[in-house]
């Protein structure tokens, strides 16, 4: 990215635009410096806005994975069996969503959290963790079965290399996929399933509640089509 589009103009006291070789050129210490200057000078908000909105905010799909089961699971076998679980979960999930072109930016307790170009990229990825769970399922004993809830949104999202997601889609979708959705099943909201390409999915209305406010969203139900084997 060009220095323009990192540095806010007719600032004085504008950082160093990160170079282009570095490995995290959108990392939390530039935000943060941004925000600083945002918050000392006032008239210059607009500008600093701008750069922000430049170097981290773009159009993505979230996807939100969610293990089921804690508080029962815990109760019955303890925590570190659980921690477990959340281990084997994500060894299913993670080739699942990097073979959909995806990538992990964070899992926080029994959550994972992963951004695609596409919302299909993200629907096939949820599919693929559903699918891979099942396989490990037929070989666990019942008390280390795998369940898991998946939220899709999509939208202008602020992504800070790595570490976080954070914008109206990511809430809607950790609304959907970790107070929702039950196991096995994956929700989107209206925006994830307008980005669908058309007649590939199945999927029925369902409506919620975010804070008070409706919460529209899809059901996916079964794909229309058949992948070929070996094929994204």
């Amino acid at each position: 990215m060009s220095d323009t589009a990192h540095k806010p103009a007719m600032l004085s006291n504008a950082p160093t635009p990160q170079s282009a070789a570095d490995d995290t050129p959108h990392d939390r210490a530039y935000l943060r410096r941004l925000l600083s200057q945002r918050n000392q000078l006032p008239h210059g908000v607009s500008e600093v806005d701008a750069a922000i909105e430049a170097a981290f905010v773009r159009d993505v799909a979230i996807l939100v994975l969610d293990m089921c089961g804690f508080s029962r699971i815990t109760a019955r076998h303890g925590i570190i069996h659980f921690l477990a679980m959340i281990h084997q979960m994500e060894q299913a999930a993670r080739p699942a969503i990097e073979g959909n072109g995806g990538e992990v930016i964070k899992q926080e307790a029994d959550n994972l959290f992963a951004v695609f170009s596409s919302a299909e990229q993200a629907l096939e990825a949820a599919l693929d963790t559903l699918r891979a769970l099942e396989a490990m399922n037929a070989v666990l004993p019942p008390e280390r079965a795998l369940a898991v809830s998946g939220g899709i949104g999509y939208g202008p999202t602020l992504v800070i290399a790595h570490e976080d997601l954070f914008g109206p889609e990511m809430n809607c979708a950790c609304k959907l996929g970790e107070d929702i959705a039950g196991p096995g099943e994956i929700l989107l909201t209206e925006a994830a399933y307008a980005a669908l390409p058309a007649g590939r999915y199945a999927c029925s209305d369902c409506e919620h509640e975010i804070s008070g406010l409706p919460l529209p969203a899809r059901r996916f139900h079964h794909c229309l089509y058949e992948r070929a084997l070996g094929r994204p």
